[in-house]
């Protein structure tokens, strides 16, 4: 389950620690000194520019793939029971998904750049994509909370199993087997990825108190849904500012009066805070460095792409609201007029009625009276239509704002999420949906 929001801190309540909740005084924070032990918390929305893929998206072809293979469920692929009676659906997945396919985003290398400059203290991640390493942050900064494809070793005796080797099975989506062979072993070999019914590794629960120690938290890409990972935030100390940089708000974050929130795309974002350091032209060319200028292209025209997207789907929503409004007005309308003429239809029978007193050989007497009818009428008509426009009028009042539409490519899954149909967005992740032990991508 995922946490509950807790209220957003009043405009009126001051920070303790920036002197505003922005990106400007985070960067401030920074360059002063007072920000040395930065921890990061990541999910897949740092991955999503890199174009890593979802199950259920036809066109990357492992929504076919996983057709195929004729599963029990869709996530059965990262179930263990299930993997050590047929692992090869695993391996045909893990062709499409293995390290070197893809390539880091600006996130990534904004952090690189932070280790580089001695202020990470350390990273956490949900992504077992290893885009972190291939950015260049050292692995001992790491802390891969779902495991990775960056080591792999004998289900049954443990023991570890080449990376050569490795590559060479997961190129040709071939199952591998323990080194030490058929006679001693011959257990199938899996990448050190959390899978159902795992724990998580030790070192995520012997690097977690180190969240307390921070002087700054980031938080980037991930929906925080998921346990014991979705905790983290709630280590770091009162008065410690924590930045979220995520399509939408998560967990607890911005209800802290040194909580920063900047909703929208992971890499804008950064860019942003990197502008307010003045470390933008460092981290672009790094970036493009790493990457090579086509693939930075490729990673740009994709934001864009998202942006546009995203905007027609706030259009969209923004014009069916607009159409509901008005066919409300229309049929407000449209009642006040039904309900007047049946008022004055009934007005018109009952004063017939009353008028049967009047001497038809009276002309002026009933001329006058006529006319007073009409007035009368007329004044009562007009009142009811001021009272039904103050009514629609109250109506639109009452109505709850348009909220800000949320981008499901730019948070974390776990693999029965994504095959079910409740994913947050695409990337590699690995998440443990029911406490310990789910591996996702």
């Amino acid at each position: 389950m995922g946490q509950e929001h807790s209220a957003i801190v009043s405009d009126d309540t001051p920070p303790e620690t920036l002197h505003e909740r922005s990106l400007a005084a985070v960067a401030e924070h920074i360059k002063s000194g007072k920000a040395r032990r930065i921890v990061v918390m990541t999910g897949a929305g740092i991955s999503t520019a890199a174009g890593i893929p979802d199950f259920r998206s036809p066109e990357t072809g492992l929504y076919a793939n996983l057709a195929k293979l004729n599963l029990p469920r869709p996530e059965a692929v990262f179930d263990l029971p299930f993997f050590r009676t047929n692992p090869k659906p695993f391996y045909v997945l893990a062709k499409d998904l293995y390290p070197g396919n893809f390539h880091p985003t600006v996130s990534h290398v904004f952090i690189s750049l932070l280790a580089k400059k001695g202020l990470l203290h350390q990273l956490f991640t949900q992504n077992i994509d290893c885009l972190e390493r291939a950015a260049g942050i050292p692995s001992e900064l790491i802390v891969e909370a779902h495991g990775s494809f960056a080591s792999q070793r004998c289900i049954e005796c443990r023991t570890p199993y080449p990376d050569d080797l490795m590559r060479e099975h997961v190129s040709r989506a071939e199952v591998p087997r323990c080194v030490r062979g058929p006679t001693e072993c011959d257990g199938f070999v899996k990448p050190d990825i959390v899978f159902f019914h795992e724990a998580l590794p030790t070192l995520f629960y012997d690097r977690k108190d180190l969240v307390d120690h921070a002087d700054l938290a980031l938080v980037m890409g991930t929906s925080l849904q998921v346990h014991p990972f979705a905790g983290l935030p709630e280590y770091v100390r009162e008065g410690v500012p924590r930045v979220l940089f995520n399509m939408e708000r998560v967990g607890s974050l911005g209800s802290l009066a040194d909580d920063v929130l900047e909703l929208g795309d992971c890499d804008a974002g950064v860019r942003k805070l990197a502008d307010e350091l003045g470390w933008r032209d460092e981290l672009e060319a790094e970036w493009r460095e790493l990457v090579g200028e086509e693939e930075a292209q490729k990673q740009l025209s994709g934001m864009r792409k998202r942006a546009e997207v995203l905007q027609d789907e706030v259009s969209r929503l923004a014009d069916e609201v607009d159409e509901v409004l008005h066919l409300t007005e229309r049929e407000a309308a449209n009642e006040v007029g039904s309900a007047t003429e049946t008022t004055r239809d009934a007005r018109r029978s009952s004063d017939a009625e009353a008028g049967g007193g009047l001497r038809p050989n009276n002309p002026v007497a009933t001329a006058e009276t006529s006319q007073e009818k009409a007035q009368e009428e007329d004044r009562k008509e007009a009142k009811e239509t001021r009272q039904a426009t103050a009514d629609i009028d109250t109506a639109e009042v009452a109505r709850a704002p348009i909220g800000a539409v949320s981008d499901p490519d730019q948070q974390d899954n776990t693999a029965a999420d994504i095959l079910s149909g409740k994913q947050d967005s695409a990337g590699i992740t690995a998440e443990a949906k029911h406490g310990e032990g789910t591996a996702g991508i």
